[in-house]
């Protein structure tokens, strides 16, 4: 496992310094006073093509390490296309209308290699099956498709790819908690898991991309020399989900360790749609935006939501089902208190100069 973690770690970070200089001859930056960004919050010119070092390091510490299969090829060819569809964004700032369809298809092509939730636990006791309905085709080989469970499996993807993508908008937050949610969904895959890979491989290729981001974490962490990008940031939320997938039963685990920016994301789709502005179109609002707000320094949300993560992963280890609930439901809780403060406070401030 640790021979995995290390070896994407050592190809990531040795990767991302000659991907900064590509990346600035290139023009993939984000500069501020050409580029700008409602929900950014960096300043100057920086380097947007961080996903570039982190695919190659899951690439090929995943060819070095693992033996390919089907699904191992369908997650690696659904990982490149996103990072070309993250290039392009990070080059030309392509539709988020766009990238939504195509995180769909990307996700839909990877369930067709075989990728699928056929159950998921439930938190009362037992399993709720989704593989009641199935359907024989002939495509990358003879398969069933479950119907059903794989249409939540698309629908899970996407939701992880773009939900995770929206919670990297501070230096070093997006690498930090990625890395532990990833080791934990491994830790926990040897408990069990019924998919064609098998533990061992679910468990490396959790620690491969733990160590792909750790690896890119140096470069990001404040002052960051370079940024996720799109590429990066759902890259990441298409991992996440997929290792949740690869070991049966672990999606709320997944629902758990990554409560803060679930949670946010639903907070800023519910905040969009009453604002009646897009729910794809990026804005200021977020909860690391708001800790912004209230004084909080970069570093020191970064290592909130590592240590938030790092708390709620120690935690999916001991934690059974519903207390699993219990817990992402006192998380919820308390993140909607904190924001609905947040937002009276500014109310008032806004108010208040003309009350004088």
């Amino acid at each position: 496992m640790w021979i995995a973690l290390l070896s994407s770690f050592l190809i990531s970070f040795v990767l991302t310094p000659p991907t900064i200089l590509i990346a600035k001859k290139l023009n993939l930056v984000t500069d501020i006073k050409k580029r700008r960004h409602p929900a950014h919050t960096h300043t100057g010119i920086v380097p947007r093509a961080g996903g570039a070092p982190i695919f190659i390091a899951i690439l090929t510490a995943t060819l070095l390490l693992l033996t390919p299969n089907k699904i191992i090829i369908g997650i690696l060819i659904g990982s490149f296309l996103l990072i070309i569809l993250g290039l392009w964004d990070d080059y030309a700032d392509i539709s988020p209308y766009f990238r939504f369809f195509a995180n769909l298809f990307i996700s839909a092509l990877v369930i067709s290699f075989g990728l699928g939730i056929p159950y998921i636990s439930n938190p009362l006791g037992g399993v709720i099956r989704l593989d009641f309905f199935q359907m024989e085709i002939n495509l990358f080989g003879n398969r069933s498709i479950w119907i059903l469970a794989d249409f939540l499996a698309i629908i899970w993807l996407t939701w992880t790819t773009n939900m995770v993508n929206w919670s990297k908008g501070v230096d070093g937050q997006l690498p930090g908690f990625v890395a532990i949610t990833a080791i934990f969904l491994g830790l926990l895959a040897q408990r069990f898991t019924v998919h064609d890979i098998g533990i061992q491989s679910i468990t490396m290729f959790s620690f491969i991309v733990a160590g792909a981001y750790l690896g890119f974490l140096p470069f990001n962490f404040y002052p960051q020399r370079i940024m996720p990008g799109y590429g990066g940031g759902a890259l990441a939320g298409f991992l996440l989900g997929v290792l949740s997938i690869l070991s049966f039963g672990k999606i709320g685990t997944a629902v758990l360790i990554l409560s803060f920016p679930m949670i946010d994301a639903i907070y800023t789709i519910i905040r969009r749609f009453k604002q009646k502005k897009s729910i794809f179109r990026a804005d200021w609002g977020h909860f690391h935006h708001r800790l912004l707000e209230i004084g909080w320094g970069k570093r020191r949300i970064a290592f909130f939501y590592w240590i938030i993560s790092l708390i709620l992963g120690i935690s999916s280890l001991f934690l059974k089902g519903p207390e699993k609930l219990i817990a992402f439901a006192t998380t919820a809780l308390v993140l909607f208190i904190f924001i609905i403060i947040m937002n009276h406070i500014k109310k008032t401030i806004r108010i208040s100069p003309k009350a004088k």
